[in-house]
């Protein structure tokens, strides 16, 4: 089985989402929902970052994310 590298994201995307899931209030995959605690909890870079990589995201809940380098893209 080939194994997939983490996804690197800005460090701002990550916290908001590593916030949500530590919550414990939603299943990750439920991007919507996500979305809407990562606003709530004022992460709206995070919510507007999975609004524009969804697949992406996805990716990364199972490969998993890790912060990219500053000036890295992701």
């Amino acid at each position: 089985m080939q194994r997939t590298n983490p996804v690197l994201i800005p460090d701002e995307v990550l916290q908001g989402i590593e916030a949500v899931r530590a919550s414990g209030k939603t299943n990750m995959l439920d991007a919507p929902v996500v979305k809407r605690l990562a606003r709530e909890m004022g992460y709206s870079e995070a919510a507007d970052w999975i609004d524009d990589h969804l697949a992406i995201y996805c990716v990364g809940l199972f490969a998993g994310f890790e912060p990219m380098d500053e000036g890295g893209e992701a």
